[in-house]
């Protein structure tokens, strides 16, 4: 083995012993989680390929630990049975509270909230593949196959329309001012059925995506470093090294939970990002407007180290004429009749 390749795999045991060490995130299957603060909205990501067959795709979800929500990469796994499904995890709002109820495996898909998470989940069970013998069978109206020789494939568009919640401000939360989706009888039933919680590697790869900065809502403001990933292991490496070289911190902890992603600044970048993806803006108005964004986030994050956490309403004025500003200069944008070519 090569120095190289020995100092390369001394930095990935000592990167995965200190985030093994580290609590684990608190969203996460079997313990329950109430917010106060809303989920942020679902990011617009395009599914990896499939890595190998028999792999089944999990939805990526927002997750919140004690540094607020952060984004738990979509990912291929391996079911821990043959027959058995995914059910994602969803937020509910109750009570003026946000609740976390976990993802599980089970025979059946079952409630998850209403929640569109895209790929196969519409909001209603899982069009994008089913068991066949003891074999996963996939769908090609819904899965990537990238590069991968599949055999078992079968292609079925109704199911993916009959299946549909629509969703297009991409609430990731049921209930008051999110989806309005009620529990059906057959996911009640399957709600009731035998249930395997995640796997060892889903909750591993939520730790991983706790630890990294680059994932925290507060930080990336609705669009995560990591969207989505083939194969887990993959962004697992990309977490440790964010997790070596940019730490998070006590700030980003403060910052984290006292961060609302559904209000203006939260909403500014989703509207950017919409805004390039229906062709409303060019490439370079999204780049400009984000640049802005960005720097205004920047100059938030700063007053707020220098004065503990908070802005003195001084500065909390001043950010709200500049957040005045883009927002115009975002209206213009969509509403000038230059389009993205597509």
């Amino acid at each position: 083995m090569s120095l190289h390749s020995k100092l390369k795999s001394l930095f990935v045991a000592a990167a995965a012993a200190i985030l093994l060490a580290l609590p684990l995130a608190q969203a996460h299957a079997g313990v329950f989680v109430s917010v106060a603060i809303a989920p942020p909205v679902l990011p617009v990501y395009v599914q990896p390929p499939l890595p190998g067959p028999g792999y089944i795709w999990t939805p990526g979800y927002w997750a919140y630990g004690d540094a607020g929500y952060y984004w738990v990469p979509g990912a291929w796994v391996m079911a821990p049975r043959p027959g058995f499904l995914w059910t994602p995890g969803y937020w509910g709002l109750a009570g003026g509270l946000y609740a976390w109820h976990p993802g599980y495996w089970g025979p059946h898909v079952g409630y998850y909230g209403g929640v569109n998470y895209g790929f196969g989940y519409m909001g209603v069970g899982f069009c994008g593949g089913e068991w066949r013998g003891g074999v996963f069978a996939y769908n090609r109206a819904v899965a990537n196959f990238g590069g991968v020789h599949v055999t078992n494939v079968y292609e079925n568009r109704t199911i993916v329309e009959q299946n549909t919640i629509v969703n297009n401000n991409h609430y990731s939360f049921n209930g008051a001012g999110g989806v309005q989706a009620r529990e059906s009888a057959a996911e009640m039933q399957a709600e009731h059925e035998q249930h395997i919680n995640p796997t060892s590697n889903q909750m591993q790869h939520e730790h991983f995506a706790s630890q990294d900065r680059n994932q925290l809502a507060s930080v990336n403001h609705g669009t995560p470093g990591t969207l989505a990933a083939s194969r887990i292991e993959a962004y697992h490496q990309v977490a440790m090294r964010n997790a070596q070289s940019h730490p998070i911190s006590d700030t980003d902890r403060r910052e984290g939970v006292a961060y609302h992603p559904n209000e203006r600044m939260g909403n500014q970048d989703q509207r950017i990002a919409n805004g390039l993806r229906s062709g409303q803006m060019t490439a370079g108005e999204a780049s400009r407007a984000d640049k802005t964004q960005s720097a205004i986030d920047q100059q938030v994050h700063n007053d707020r180290v220098a004065n503990g956490g908070t802005l003195t309403p001084q500065e909390r004025q001043q950010v709200n004429r500049q957040q005045n500003h883009l927002s115009r200069s975002i209206y213009r944008d969509k509403h000038n009749g230059k389009v993205q070519s597509k």
